[in-house]
């Protein structure tokens, strides 16, 4: 049984443990329902599900509401816990349209919030581009004026849920500054003449992802999301929120690990007795319990500052997801050992949630821009800025 204790954490309000509890309990009773077997169809049906049940109306913020942080990351880590495709279903939902939530106009609030809360619309996030991933101020897509129509040109890779998405925000130069001031943000339904997916992309724990491509694409004006030049802002803006709960996300694939682990070594003999009572895997369990609750304290400190009023939480986000996401990598390492060969049996849990963390280290910011980010910041407030 999963450790709830720190639910009673000063981070939360009595709200938040009782939509923990709740969706802990849907979760079990539900998501072992869909078959993976097809990974689009399974996002698919998982979106649905979320949307029926109302998990989904915790993804965006509509009608002067405000993105709950704690929520969000208290839902990927029970999501990640059970499944972590559901996790990946209610996260794009979110990422997807955070733009939209954070900076949309009330008519793009209006048209596509409903549908994303209620999972009748697929959303994807569209930043990433072959020769800028973590560069963002780099991107060189284009957005040309014409009219009261924006054009684009150019390519998005790694693009989640691409191919089955409904609308992408998408991020693309209209050239007001150099670099980072010259970007600018669209909401773009999927079935855009000149919104091309050229390519579906393959990984070693299978999400929906996909290349796409932008051949003179007409996009209305009206599609703009904050002022022109704003995108990079808007882009960051996202990722501090959103950057969170990947961390928590990966705090819950690593609380599952512990889970599993305990549960073992507590029911698998060696010699007569019981492998628990070896030093050594006493000592693998506490370093796996430490990294665990030093991962939550990261992650609920991040998103109880944002949901106090900070204007961005750079600092708290990086520390969060760069530490929750490097030590989830060791404790379910550390669990896949303990296991022994059943560890990396193909279709086991364990093995399972190897191959689903390894990609939370690389996007919404990889580990080593997390470091550069924290020293940048460490520096800044040594200097006094």
């Amino acid at each position: 049984m999963a450790d709830r204790t720190f639910l009673d954490w000063p981070f939360f309000e009595p709200h938040h443990k009782t939509l923990a509890q709740e969706l802990d309990l849907w979760a079990a009773r539900h998501l072992g329902d869909i078959d993976h077997g097809d990974t689009d169809a399974a996002c698919r049906a998982l979106v649905a599900a979320l949307g029926e049940a109302g998990w989904l109306r915790h993804s965006g913020a509509a009608d002067g509401e405000t993105l709950d942080v704690r929520t969000l990351c208290l839902i990927r880590e029970t999501l990640a816990r059970h499944d972590g495709l559901a996790d990946f279903a209610f996260a794009m939902q979110g990422l997807g349209t955070g733009a939209i939530s954070l900076f949309g106009t009330e008519s793009q609030k209006a048209e596509w919030l409903p549908l994303t809360r209620s999972g009748k619309a697929i959303s994807a996030f569209a930043l990433t581009e072959p020769q800028s991933g973590s560069d963002v101020a780099n991107s060189t897509m284009t957005a040309r004026r014409d009219g009261d129509h924006f054009v684009l040109n150019g390519e998005k890779t790694w693009i989640s849920n691409g191919g089955i998405a409904d609308v992408y925000t998408a991020f693309a130069r209209t050239g007001e500054a150099p670099g980072a001031k010259g970007l600018s943000a669209f909401v773009l339904p999927a079935d855009l003449p000149g919104l091309d997916v050229v390519e579906r992309l393959q990984t070693i724990a299978p999400h929906p992802l996909a290349t796409l491509r932008f051949s003179e694409c007409r996009v209305p004006a009206a599609n703009l999301i904050g002022a022109p030049g704003a995108g990079f802002r808007i882009a960051m803006s996202v990722l501090d929120v959103f950057r969170s709960t990947v961390a928590a996300a990966a705090l819950g694939f690593a609380r599952r690990a512990l889970d599993e682990t305990l549960t073992r070594v507590t029911t698998r003999e060696v010699q007569g007795a019981p492998l628990f009572d070896l030093q050594l895997v006493q000592g693998h369990i506490a370093d796996m319990a430490l990294d665990v609750d030093a991962a939550a304290l990261l992650v609920y400190r991040a998103a109880w500052t944002k949901d106090s009023g900070a204007p961005r939480i750079t600092r708290e986000a990086a520390m969060a997801k760069l530490f929750a996401t490097d030590h989830a990598q060791q404790v379910i390492d550390k669990a896949v050992q303990l296991h022994g060969g059943d560890g990396v049996k193909s279709g086991e849990i364990t093995e399972r949630l190897y191959r689903e963390i390894r990609a939370l280290r690389i996007y919404e910011g990889a580990s080593d821009v997390q470091r550069v980010v924290i020293a940048r910041q460490a520096l800044g407030l040594h200097q006094g800025g």
